[in-house]
């Protein structure tokens, strides 16, 4: 649920990012942070666990314009990967407007984006939320390690509404970029309907 600032003139947008434990959630958004301008930029936050962490920013892009003289401010949040903390996740996704869903290209993760994935799905209908209709990529994350699933097949088996779809590697920012201005494209095109 996008957050409009009329004192500020600025319309808050959450983006989340989602997918199984150390698929490269926290990489990208750690990426975006240490490339993104400290002038545009809100403070990282982050909430660890004993075991997961959990990371918050929020950053002002300069470059996507204003709508209706207001700016576009997005907060970025990362969900903890374990299905353990599936409560956490669940309150996180409250008030989302898109999601970048990261799957982890290595053939031993496959079952856990499947099952990430459909938790995900889950967890949005408990808010009353459809993937198929907000605003989403997929991001295939790890494509510099060795034993990878094709692009083909994870393409197959995860997506599902013909999604934007991004190959990455996110310690070097490969593809970290386009995903979040694909999801922050359709977020803006949403709200321009309003």
């Amino acid at each position: 649920m996008t957050f409009i600032n009329y004192a500020s003139k600025e319309i808050n947008c959450k983006i989340v990012y989602y997918g199984p434990g150390l698929c490269g959630k926290t990489t990208n958004l750690q990426y975006i942070y240490n490339k993104t301008s400290p002038d545009a930029r809100g403070k990282m936050i982050s909430l660890a666990t004993e075991t997961d962490r959990t990371l918050f920013f929020d950053f002002l892009p300069l470059d996507l314009g204003t709508i209706r003289g207001f700016t576009t401010r997005f907060h970025l949040y990362t969900v903890p990967g374990q299905v353990f903390y599936d409560a956490s996740r669940k309150l996180i996704l409250k008030g989302v407007d898109g999601v970048v869903f990261v799957a982890d290209s290595q053939e031993a993760r496959a079952e856990a984006n499947v099952e990430s994935i459909r938790n995900l799905g889950a967890n949005l209908a408990e808010h009353g939320l459809d993937l198929a209709t907000m605003p989403y990529a997929l991001q295939f994350n790890k494509r510099d390690l060795p034993s990878l699933v094709g692009v083909d097949e994870m393409y197959r088996v995860l997506n599902f509404k013909r999604e934007p779809t991004f190959e990455a590697i996110a310690t070097s920012g490969e593809g970290v970029f386009d995903t979040l201005k694909s999801v922050a494209k359709q977020i803006l095109v949403e709200l321009r309907k309003r």
